[in-house]
């Protein structure tokens, strides 16, 4: 699975493995196995309804490294159902943010995956032209940068980097809010929030906390069939 992770060099690659009504689900970067994937995760369960394994109204239920996660489809919205990874102690010296993304830092936070850099606008998110080789030292899955958005519709946006994992930026990455979603809750006293990531690609993220769990909320399209020859 790595082996063909590398191959497809995308940030991460899922394997489904069906077991009765459930599946099995790895995330693959194209250098490590990872412990938690959004959007890999809508994009298995988008494919199993497309193809017609899952019914329309069945859900999708898929037993990861972090436990069981399901999908369900209510609308034209995909919800997963994650655990919240909100943020916790720091412990030991915090690196120097400020001169690995060349801007002035409000807040840094950490959880079990990742830093958290909050950031003066969204503005500063977008433009952000980090050190990637120096966030590839941090002993941590990535860096989530941050700032509340000041504007309709979005309440926050974000970037990701996680070089060390063999991903400069995500493009989206679902995990990243089962963090951000409770940062930002406690900020900004709302339960349910809508993200945008600005990478170069974009894209928008519902988010709701619920206890120690996160709905993430999110589309999916296929756009490529083929045949793995191995």
């Amino acid at each position: 699975m790595q082996n063909i992770a590398r191959e497809m060099n995308l940030p991460e690659t899922a394997f489904l493995v069906r077991r009765g009504d459930e599946f099995d689900l790895r995330w693959f970067t194209p250098t490590v196995e990872v412990d938690l994937c959004g959007h890999a995760t809508l994009a298995s369960a988008h494919i199993l309804w497309e193809k017609g394994i899952l019914r329309p109204e069945q859900q999708g239920r898929f037993n990861t490294r972090s436990g069981l996660l399901t999908a369900a489809r209510p609308g034209e919205w995909i919800e997963l159902d994650f655990p919240s990874t909100p943020e916790e102690a720091l412990e030991g010296t915090t690196p120097d943010f400020e001169t690995m993304l060349n801007c002035a830092v409000v807040n840094v936070a950490r959880n079990r995956f990742d830093y958290l850099v909050e950031v003066a606008s969204a503005e500063v998110v977008r433009t952000l032209r980090p050190l990637i080789s120096s966030l590839a030292e941090i002993p941590v899955r990535g860096l989530i940068v941050t700032s509340a958005n000041g504007a309709e519709p979005y309440d926050f946006v974000s970037r990701f980097f996680a070089p060390a994992a063999g991903i400069d930026e995500d493009p989206v990455t679902g995990s990243a809010h089962c963090f951000l979603g409770p940062y930002w809750a406690a900020r900004l006293g709302k339960l349910e929030l809508l993200a945008y990531q600005r990478s170069s690609r974009g894209g928008e993220v519902r988010v709701e906390v619920r206890g120690d769990r996160v709905i993430l909320g999110g589309k999916a399209v296929t756009i490529m069939h083929g045949t793995l020859t191995v």
